[in-house]
């Protein structure tokens, strides 16, 4: 390797919004994360349902006519 010109690697933290906190190598200093294997639903196997901005009732909306056509 060539002196002087790769990042900094050191031991860091991983927080999760869940409160969860991993322990890992890497060359970034706190990392803050959303969604972690300790609280995802695929991991888990709870549905959590996250809404953004509406997306699902404007969906709804969207197409509500083709259900009601049925």
């Amino acid at each position: 390797m060539k002196p002087e010109i790769h990042p900094k690697y050191s031991d860091t933290t991983i927080q999760c919004a869940c409160g969860h906190s991993i322990e890992v190598g890497s060359t970034k200093k706190d990392i803050r994360v959303e969604i972690c294997s300790n609280c995802h639903p695929f991991f888990t196997g709870k549905q959590k349902l996250i809404d953004t901005a509406g997306r699902i009732e404007r969906f709804r909306k969207k197409y509500a006519k083709f259900q009601n056509k049925q």
